[in-house]
C-alpha cells in the first residue's frame, strides 16, 4: 500500500480513507496497489501548486476518481461509452457547467470529466445557484486540474476560454467553444451561459450518438 507516512497526520488519515473508498469502488477492476499511487500522486500534484490547502484531500480524492476513470477508459474501452473533457481556465464556472449537463443529459450513456489550466479556489457561486434552478446540483465538484492520462483518455476535449494553455492531443477530436466566462456576469448573464451550454451539450450528445434524457 501507498505510504502517506511524511504528510501530517490529518491529512494521511483523510487520504487513507479518500483511498479506502475508491479501492471499493474500483474493486475487481483496477488492482488495490494503483488507486492507492493514484491517490498519493494526486494529492502531490496539487499541492505543488495550491494556493489554499484546507481541501487539498477531498480535491486530491475527486482528482484520483477522474483520472482512475480515465485509466479504466483507455485500458477496458469494451463498453464503447464516449469520453468527454471539458477544460477552461479556473474550473469554476463554465466546465463545471458543461459537464452537469453532460451528466444530467447523458446519464450513464457516456462519461465525462472537467478541469481547469489554473484550477480556482472555489466554484463560482452564480454558476452553483443558475445550475440548481435547473435541477442540476454541481456544489459538491471541487475545481481541479488535468492530467495527460485524462486528456489521453478522452474522446473528445472540449476548451473554453484556456487557449494555448489546453493541452493538445492530434489523435484526440476537439472543439472550442466560445462561450461567455461566468465570472464576468451576474445572475441574469450566467442562466443566459448556462442555456447555452445545454444547447450546446445536447448538440454534442447527438453528435455522439447518445440520446439524451427525455425527462429534461
Amino acid at each position: 500500500m501507498t505510504s502517506f507516512e511524511e504528510l501530517p497526520l490529518p491529512v494521511q488519515d483523510q487520504l487513507v480513507k479518500a483511498a479506502a473508498e475508491l479501492r471499493a469502488t474500483f474493486d475487481g477492476v483496477v488492482a488495490d496497489d494503483v488507486v492507492n499511487e493514484f491517490v498519493a500522486t494526486s494529492y502531490r500534484q496539487l499541492d505543488a501548486t495550491a494556493r489554499v490547502t484546507s481541501f487539498l484531500p477531498l480535491m486530491a480524492a475527486r482528482l484520483a476518481r477522474q483520472r482512475l476513470e480515465a485509466f479504466v477508459a483507455t485500458n477496458a474501452k469494451a463498453a464503447d461509452v464516449p469520453t468527454v473533457l471539458f477544460l477552461c481556465v479556473q474550473n469554476a464556472g463554465r466546465s463545471q457547467m458543461a459537464l452537469g449537463w453532460l451528466r444530467a443529459l447523458g446519464g450513464t450513456s457516456v462519461l465525462g470529466w472537467s478541469g481547469g489550466s489554473l484550477p480556482a479556489d472555489q466554484l463560482h457561486a452564480e454558476s452553483v445557484k443558475a445550475m440548481a434552478e435547473a435541477g442540476i446540483d454541481i456544489a459538491a465538484e471541487v475545481p481541479k486540474p488535468w492530467s495527460t492520462d485524462i486528456v489521453g483518455a478522452a474522446d473528445v476535449v472540449v476548451t473554453m476560454g484556456c487557449g494555448d494553455d489546453c493541452p493538445f492531443y492530434p489523435s484526440i477530436r476537439y472543439e472550442d467553444w466560445d462561450v461567455a466566462d461566468p465570472h464576468d456576469a451576474d445572475l441574469e448573464g450566467v442562466r443566459a451561459i448556462r442555456d447555452d451550454l445545454e444547447r450546446r451539450v445536447r448538440a454534442l450528445l447527438d453528435s455522439l450518438g447518445v440520446a439524451p434524457d427525455t425527462a429534461r
